[in-house]
């Protein structure tokens, strides 16, 4: 079953078991599903639908700093429970080692000796793991090999 399949199938299970949490993070993720769709004028690929499905996950962390900052609990639970359903329909992430692994081979495939070469390293490496580790640790890792 594909992430949109199984988005609808959670969003009757929700509605029959009333859960109102997982019934608006569903029909978010759904609505900008529809919103893509239209953007790019036609059925999305399964590319498409994860880089969706990554947005609104990385929209719901930034908003859960941004209440821890404003020491707004309630919020910050709320969020976090939000997280759990989006967790759902992300793609399968890399390991650790996995990543650091695709880093140090792409910074030897491009001859990168020095932070200078950051910006051809990362270039070269986005499109090897796009949607399937976060940036911020990618990031961090390939500074750390520069270094």
């Amino acid at each position: 079953m594909n992430v949109q399949d199984q988005i609808v199938a959670d969003m009757k299970t929700a509605m029959k078991a009333h859960d109102k949490l997982t019934l608006n993070v569903v029909r978010m993720i759904k609505a900008d599903l529809m919103n893509e769709k239209v953007k790019v004028g036609h059925d999305l690929t399964g590319e498409e639908v994860n880089t969706v499905v990554l947005r609104a996950n990385k929209q719901r962390k930034e908003s859960l700093e941004e209440f821890k900052k404003g020491n707004r609990d309630d919020l910050v639970q709320e969020t976090e429970a939000e997280l759990k359903v989006v967790a759902k329909y992300m793609p399968q992430q890399l390991s650790d080692d996995e990543v650091k692994q695709i880093v140090s081979d792409t910074i030897k495939e491009v001859g990168a000796t020095s932070k200078a070469d950051f910006g051809k390293v990362m270039g070269a490496l986005m499109p090897k793991i796009k949607g399937k580790a976060d940036g911020g640790k990618v990031n961090q890792l390939v500074k750390e090999n520069l270094s």
